[in-house]
Order: structure tokens, then C-alpha cells, then sequence
């Protein structure tokens, strides 16, 4: 499980660049900014401390584990197209999975000990869907102006990251059911866009 955690982000990057007409501007400053990330994190530790499986557990899967981790490169790949600081076309989730690779090695050493399953096979599973869903809606979103679209992609891009979360929540809180469920609901836009990749939409 420790493999899957370490090769699971780049495997799928790899997976998606060989279909996707994707932009891969900016692909430096995503390794070495994750790079820097992972080793701040590896050594400050949790921002949350997890107590029981209350709202602290929750947002403890929030903030350390789950969703944080992609919006952060997220919101980086918005700021440096913002301010120009791209030489060509970058993609979100691209910038996204890239920024992860590091991350996702120095979690997989940190949770080796731990051997548990939702850690090493479901999160690095639920950061890809992250990455790909919202960059997801993004795009369809510029490809579609409108003032509805705007508003589902904000209440969409705001959701996503709630649901992947209270995944990790459902099971760490051994709600295997709601856990798949939910899962199941973060791919969702994911798969609308592996499709829409492979179709050429």
C-alpha cells in the first residue's frame, strides 16, 4: 500500500498527459513548490490535531489530509495566471498532480508505519479526484460563460472538497458505506473528464 501511495499521483499524471491536451507550462515551480511544501509539512507536522471522530477529525482530514493539500496548488496555479507567471498554456490539474508527487512521497513514508488503507489507497485516490474534478469544472466553466455556469462551478468547486473529506471522515468513523458513497460522488467529475479527454470533447 505504500507503493500505491508513492506511485499513484505521478502514474496518473502520466496516465492523463498521454490523452489529455493539457498544458504543461509551469511544471518546474509545481515539483519544487510541492517539493518545498511536503519538507514544511514533514517537519511542522498536523495543523489540526484529530481528536475522536467529531468535527475535529473532520477538519483535521480537511487541513492535513485530504482536501488542503490539492487547493493549495490549486489557488498557485490561479495567482501565477493571474499574474502572468506562466510562458504558455498551464493546466490546473496538471499543475495540481505535479505539486503532489513530492507530497505523495514523503506521506507514503510517514503513513508506512501506520498501514492503513484509507491513507495510503483512498487519499491519494480522493487528491487526484480533487485535482482533476475542480480543474474540471474551471475549464468547463471558461468554456462556457454564463452566469449559471458561474454559480455552479463556484457552489461545485466549494462542494468537492466538503465531500472528499467527509469521505476520509465516514472511513476513519468506520461509516464504510457513506465512506464509498461519497468517494464515489468526488470521481464523479473526474470521470466526466477523463471521458470528455479521451473523446477529444
Amino acid at each position: 500500500m505504500s507503493f500505491f501511495c508513492l506511485l499513484w499521483v505521478p502514474l496518473f499524471y502520466l496516465l492523463r498527459r498521454s490523452f489529455a491536451n493539457a498544458g504543461s507550462s509551469g511544471s518546474i515551480w509545481a515539483l519544487l513548490l510541492g517539493s518545498i511544501t511536503a519538507i514544511i509539512q514533514f517537519f511542522l507536522g498536523d495543523l489540526v490535531s484529530p481528536g475522536g471522530f467529531g468535527l475535529s477529525r473532520w477538519l483535521f482530514g480537511f487541513i492535513d489530509i485530504v482536501s488542503l493539500p490539492v487547493l493549495v496548488p490549486l489557488l498557485v496555479c490561479f495567482l501565477m495566471l493571474l499574474f502572468r507567471g506562466f510562458s504558455g498554456e498551464a493546466d490546473f490539474a496538471n499543475f495540481a498532480l505535479l505539486w503532489l508527487i513530492p507530497v505523495a512521497a514523503l506521506r507514503a513514508l510517514s503513513w508506512s508505519s501506520q498501514y492503513e488503507p484509507v491513507l495510503l489507497v483512498a487519499v491519494p485516490m480522493l487528491w487526484t479526484a480533487l485535482a482533476v474534478g475542480i480543474s474540471f469544472f474551471i475549464h468547463w466553466m471558461t468554456k462556457n460563460f454564463r452566469w449559471y455556469t458561474v454559480i455552479l462551478t463556484i457552489l461545485c468547486v466549494l462542494l468537492l472538497p466538503v465531500t472528499a473529506a467527509s469521505s476520509y471522515w465516514a472511513f476513519f468513523s468506520q461509516q464504510t458505506a457513506l465512506g464509498f458513497l461519497l468517494f464515489f460522488l468526488t470521481h464523479i467529475p473526474l470521470g466526466f473528464s477523463l471521458a470528455f479527454d479521451i473523446l477529444k470533447v
